[in-house]
């Protein structure tokens, strides 16, 4: 009867199914409260699926601190596969199901293994994924489950969830959603009507029917009862059908016999359902394991393969109306009959749970069971570890050290409040020099939940307390949450100017001393004096090998370094090493900001498109972690290409609760964009606000310093360029990098009022002609074009229009293109074509030509899926649809049209 009231939400499950089985894969999540019919549906779905692999889990509330526990449920079944995998893959699915060498795989690698293994199943037959109580789950399965769903469209898959309120468990939300409310009144008098004997009471039947409010199995467990008698009312802390169910339960559950209460109780306590483990710590508690045959008659739990309770309800429900000295012993049964060879997180987890004392012996195991999960990536399960180690540590000075280490763990699993709150339970216990480490860990979260300036200013205080390296460290922390993104003017030159006071210099110097050096030199000091340091911490970074050349954030800030001397050979190198570290080392959440700075330097080079292919690549990347999308070269890109509409849009995601931000490659980018328009006023002030911004001692691009110039002179103030040729000049002649010289150059030659101007524009050409800048070189060459046009010399003016032109399509900066060719149009000569619009990768998406070029590269199906998260039969899909788009059918073919 429920099911038949439920046929519209049966199809639209069949459907999903149904589709993936044709090679259309999808998601959904059921949704509702507890008792609401959700396994029903579901299981009902799943029976008629005799072609299908099904494969189960479910969470359990007492299984959410256990690493991968969920996962494992769901793939044991199918695990002989792995071998089909690439040993990366196969390797981390080992790793965390505790199966082969202990190492550190990273979530995404997990999850791009597990939508592997069930790729290779599907090959045989359609695989339906079902992951009952999702709210239950631990974070690192959930976190994978929601990974391989969102990635599944083009696989023989399909992936359906249950959770009572899909909003509250993070990644289910975006989801598609099928909610379940409860049965309407005559549904629900149809459904009671056939479970209840003939002749129930009129009054009775309508007490159970409000009670029930709709829900199914409330209305069951009612009619099984004859009512909820001595059921007390609804907590408003809780959904009313579930109270009042868990309260029904618990009554039947009381009528059972004392030995039949312990056995149950002992089954609830252990939620994989492992039969034999349950009757090993039966017997060790002097109770008759088939006692468990008397609660499956009260209709409490199943028996079979595994135990399962008849609801998660009330597996809850029993195991928290037992007595707290009852679950301490079931615990501790448990504990004893788990094997500690093949499950020792598991027995030192029950065993927490049997003493009430602290216990070092047990504490000391807790952390080594934190540190198993630590290394396996299982941040949030280690943090739980650890923090229940320090609840049972005895004396004070282990047991802050375990609240720290547990503050740590939470910060790195994402939970900054929860770390906060374990940091201040510490401090309380802490004195001398632990009390200041604890403060930088407090000071290092508030900076996470808020990226405030107060935060940095905490982290800068608690600094000057910290032994000499360790405060470097600290300081070149503070100075790069705050470089780019300064709203308090002023912070960065007052650090830069206490730090000199401090003379902190240490022999030898390490890249981490000469970086910092550099950073506040080049706030604090004149250009000339700055840059000796700055070439000096870039040459050492370059050449290091030890862990500061593995700290990605860190190699951003040379990376940042090298933009501002111009030294075009040295970024390519940098970045491309970055990318190239990060992919072999696996580092994928540090792989998409390397990808960011590479995209600069191809931007730099004129190849727009490849920098559009490496930050697809990168939003790819942040796609699969669930991070926030970071937008800000993005906006660079968009601006060289003169795309104001999609700058616009880049620059509405950067808004920061609606308001927008206003940062240093923000003004940068601005001021790109409306020289490449026309629109110069625009440029300038964008670029003043950033000259402004160094003055006020915050940090500014260098590179903003040409687009003021070139503004200020379009605009008829060339004197508001003056600090800006005093800059480039100063930079030429302390660093004569060919791209700092030809931008010197170019700059004189705009503000200049003499008859060297064609010198000068003739020079700074032949400088950008020696660098691997082309896109500056082709800027040049159009304001060169430019003048030699407004002075009267309308022949040497095409030439280099006409070139400037060619040059700047074919990259694709289609507004600086297009200043040329109005330039053209006016002295009668008809441009030569966009090359950008006749791109003949130009019909497919961004992510078809992101998987073409790297197939062209060489790469095969696997190995592109791998780089970029998906499943190999998704890079077919859109391999394919690019080869009707493109007229072609082979990548032999394709190789030729990627030439």
């Amino acid at each position: 009867m429920e099911l038949v009231a439920r046929q519209d939400e049966r199809r639209a499950i069949d459907q999903m199914v149904a589709e993936a089985a044709a090679g259309r894969g999808g998601s959904l999540v059921v949704a509702g409260e507890a008792g609401i019919g959700k396994s029903t549906l579901i299981d009902a779905a799943t029976a008629a699926l005799d072609e299908h692999a099904v494969l189960r889990t479910s969470g359990a509330e007492f299984e959410q601190d256990l690493l991968y526990a969920a996962l494992y449920q769901l793939c044991a079944p199918v695990l002989d596969r792995r071998g089909k995998l690439p040993a990366v893959q196969r390797e981390a699915l080992e790793a965390v199901f505790g199966l082969g060498e202990q190492t550190s795989p990273e979530p995404l690698t997990v999850g791009l293994a597990v939508l592997g293994l069930l790729h290779e199943v599907a090959r045989k037959r359609p695989v339906c994924c079902v992951v009952d109580d999702a709210q239950w789950i631990d974070d690192a399965s959930r976190q994978v489950l929601v990974f391989v769903a969102r990635r599944v469209e083009a696989e023989r898959i399909a992936v359906v969830f249950a959770a009572r309120d899909a909003a509250t468990v993070p990644g289910l939300a975006a989801l598609p959603r099928l909610p379940l409310a409860g049965l309407s009144h005559e549904d629900a008098r149809r459904l009671l009507g056939t479970v209840t004997r003939s002749g129930l009471d009129a009054e009775l039947v309508e007490r159970i029917l409000a009670e029930a409010a709709g829900n199914p199995l409330a209305l069951l467990e009612f009619a099984h009862d004859d009512g909820p008698f001595g059921v007390p009312r609804a907590r408003p802390s809780l959904p009313r059908a579930g109270t009042v169910l868990e309260a029904q339960f618990v009554h039947r559950f009381e009528q059972l016999p004392p030995d039949t209460r312990s056995v149950v109780v002992l089954a609830a306590a252990e939620p994989v359902g492992d039969l034999a483990l349950l009757r090993r710590a039966a017997r060790l508690l002097k109770l008759d394991p088939e006692a468990l045959s008397v609660a499956e008659d009260a209709g409490l739990l199943e028996l079979g393969p595994q135990l399962r309770f008849r609801h998660p309800l009330v597996r809850s429900a029993l195991y928290t109306s037992a007595t707290p000295g009852l679950r301490r012993r079931v615990h501790g049964a448990l504990a004893e009959a788990t094997d500690p060879a093949t499950d020792p997180d598991r027995q030192v987890w029950h065993r927490a749970h049997a003493v009430v004392e602290a216990d070092e012996n047990v504490a000391s195991e807790l952390e080594r069971s934190a540190e198993r999960a630590r290394v396996r990536g299982g941040f949030a399960a280690a943090a739980a570890f650890m923090e229940r180690a320090a609840q049972l540590t005895p004396g004070t000075g282990r047991q802050s050290g375990r609240l720290i280490a547990a503050a740590r763990l939470r910060l790195q699993a994402g939970s900054p409040a929860t770390a906060r709150t374990l940091v201040a339970r510490a401090e309380l216990r802490l004195k001398d020099h632990r009390r200041t480490q604890a403060r930088l860990l407090r000071a290092r979260i508030d900076f996470q939940l808020g990226h405030t300036p107060q935060a940095t200013a905490a982290l800068i205080d608690i600094a000057a307390q910290l032994p000499p390296d360790q405060a470097r460290e600290v300081y070149l922390e503070a100075f790069a949450s705050i470089m780019y993104n300064d709203n308090q003017p002023g912070l960065l030159k007052n650090l830069g100017a206490a730090l000199r006071k401090q003379d902190m210099p240490r022999h030898p110097a390490r890249p981490v001393d000469l970086l910092l050096q550099a950073l506040m030199d080049q706030i604090t000091l004149p250009v000339e004096e700055a840059v000796p340091a700055m070439l000096g911490a870039v040459t050492a970074c370059r050449t290091s090998t030890g862990s500061f050349a593995g700290s990605p954030w860190r190699m951003n800030l040379v990376c940042q370094l090298i933009l501002d001397l111009r030294d075009d050979k040295a970024l390519r190198e940098v970045t491309d090493r970055q990318v190239e570290a990060a992919r072999s080392q696996g580092s994928l959440s540090t792989l998409p900001q390397a990808l960011r700075y590479q995209a600069l330097s191809r931007i730099a080079g004129g190849s727009l498109t490849e920098a559009d292919g490496i930050l697809t690549e990168a939003h790819a990347l942040d796609e699969a972690a669930g991070t926030v999308r970071v937008v800000g070269v993005d906006l660079i890109l968009a601006a060289f290409r003169g795309d104001a509409y999609h700058y616009s849009e880049v620059k509405r995601l950067m808004g920061r609760d609606g308001q927008p931000s206003e940062t240093a490659g923000e003004q940068f980018a601005r001021a790109v964009l409306h020289n490449g328009l026309g629109n110069h006023e625009a440029a300038l002030q964008a670029a003043l606000a950033a000259q402004s911004r160094q003055q006020a001692g915050s940090y500014a691009i260098w590179g903003v310093y040409p687009e003021l110039v070139e503004a200020a002179v379009r605009v008829g103030r060339p004197q508001e360029a003056a600090a800006a040729v005093h800059l480039l000049e100063s930079l030429a002649h302390a660093n004569p990098a060919p791209w700092a010289v030809a931008e010197c150059l170019r700059a004189k030659a705009l503000v200049g009022r003499d008859e060297n101007r064609d010198a000068l524009y003739r020079e700074a050409v032949d400088y950008f002609a020696r660098t691997g800048a082309h896109i500056y070189h082709a800027r040049a060459r159009l304001v060169y074009g430019e003048w030699l046009d407004s002075e009267g010399r309308p022949g040497e003016a095409r030439v280099e229009l006409r070139a400037a032109q060619k040059m700047l399509s074919a990259m694709g900066a289609d507004a600086f293109a297009e200043r040329a060719a109005r330039r053209l149009r006016a002295a009668g000569e008809r441009p030569g074509p966009q090359d950008s619009a006749d791109d003949p990768l130009g019909v497919l998406t961004a992510r078809e030509r992101l998987i073409v070029n790297k197939v062209a590269e060489g790469g095969s199906s696997r190995e592109v899926a791998a780089a970029l998260f998906l499943s190999p039969r998704t890079v077919d899909t859109h391999l394919h649809n690019a080869y009707r788009k493109l007229g072609i059918s082979s990548r032999q073919q394709l190789r030729k049209w990627s030439s």
